[in-house]
């Protein structure tokens, strides 16, 4: 009947008519032995992808060995600090923007801090703000009269605002690496907090030794890339400095654009690691939307067209040669460049071989694929050390 409880026993595949309790996944017994035997055999190593320190905590206890990626946009929807970023996106001058920034500075680092602490010194890199800013402006009403009020301007002020917001593609415009162009506080606010939460945390834990990694999104540019990164290592040096102590960090970038890919050489000189946005790269090579390839893939794998969802599971004839040939090129360039990918298909399987046969040093996944991901990886050795 409609609303009554059943149970399903993942293992077994036996079916219960009633609401049995449940723990927490945790890795034992059997399978926790054939962990440690892919553990033994693996060289890739697996991170997770990871905004909270639950999701972060979650993904230790299933063997991740850091964060591959940090989503800190995440960090920004709570009702105490979306409010503040609306006052950002609503300012008129740097002053305004940057006394908003400065409302989240302290909570961004709270944040950091949490995470360094839940992933026990392994290491966290952690993505500059992403997404286009309509994303987080009000569409409620009230909420555009609270801001209005707030910012001391009239309902149609804040609704211009909003509408000239609007593009017709967000995904592809002024988003990314573009938003520290045209808004460098953001870029060094951000700095602030995740270069002021590795010292607190350093401090207080010395055998944690946080080294942040800085990743800078959708560069496809490497004067956009060095134009950031001055904005970061200028800051990151003189909060270092006003400390007086010694942090190593450091700074990369997401490659996610095929422009990026085809010059890695060139990404190479400023970006310190590559960090594979395979999302992202798989829809600009493609050419079509993620959120809307579903009103037609299905009719592709009917005919045949395509084998996979090209988002599930690497294209190596494609997206996989510009993943290739932009490792070639920053090795060139950078020969002890870290390589990771930390798109949705770090976790699949046959990707994961991808990545191992081409050299990258990690995957990063969800929390919960960590497991399917370190056994990969180990088949992929395995695999590899027979041919």
């Amino acid at each position: 009947m409609e609303g009554d409880y059943i149970s399903l026993d993942g293992s077994t595949g036996n079916i219960y008519g009633e609401a049995i309790p449940t723990v927490p996944a945790s890795i034992s017994g059997e399978f926790g032995r054939v962990m440690e035997l892919a553990d033994k055999y693996r060289t890739l190593k697996v991170r997770t992808n990871a905004d909270t320190p639950k999701d972060a905590q979650q993904a230790m206890s299933f063997g991740a060995e850091g964060i591959g990626l940090c989503r800190t946009e995440h960090m920004f929807f709570e009702a105490d600090r979306i409010a503040a970023i609306r006052e950002m996106i609503c300012s008129d001058t740097v002053a305004q923007r940057e006394a908003a920034l400065s409302k989240l500075e302290p909570m961004q680092q709270g944040d950091f801090e949490q995470l360094y602490i839940a992933m026990n010194g392994y290491p966290v890199t952690i993505r500059f703000l992403d997404p286009p800013l309509h994303e987080f402006v009000p569409t409620e009403e009230k909420d555009i009269e609270l801001l209005a009020n707030t910012q001391g301007k009239t309902v149609e002020d804040i609704k211009a605002i909003i509408e000239s917001l609007h593009e017709f593609n967000p995904m592809m415009g002024h988003r990314g690496c573009r938003l520290a162009v045209t808004y460098p506080e953001i870029a060094a606010m951000q700095t602030r907090a995740v270069i002021k939460a590795a010292i607190n945390v350093n401090k207080s834990n010395p055998e944690f030794n946080v080294v942040p990694e800085i990743m800078i999104p959708l560069v496809g540019e490497l004067k956009e890339l060095q134009f950031v990164k001055k904005t970061v290592v200028e800051t990151a040096d003189a909060v270092i400095k006003e400390a007086g102590v010694t942090l190593e960090y450091k700074v990369g970038t997401m490659i996610e654009i095929p422009r990026a890919a085809l010059t890695a050489d060139e990404i190479a000189t400023e970006a310190e690691f590559f960090s594979f946005g395979t999302n992202d790269l798989t829809q600009m090579t493609f050419g079509f939307s993620r959120d809307d390839a579903g009103k037609f893939l299905t009719a592709y794998y009917e005919n045949k067209i395509y084998e996979n969802d090209p988002f599930a599971r690497i294209d190596k004839n494609g997206v996989g040669k510009l993943v290739k040939m932009a490792c070639d090129l920053g090795r060139q360039t950078r020969p002890d460049i870290k390589l990771g990918i930390c798109g949705e298909h770090g976790g699949d399987p046959t990707t994961v071989e991808f990545c191992h046969n081409v050299g990258l040093s990690y995957v990063s996944c969800s929390p919960f694929r960590v497991p399917i991901a370190r056994l990969a990886a180990a088949q992929a050795a395995i695999k590899d050390g027979r041919k």
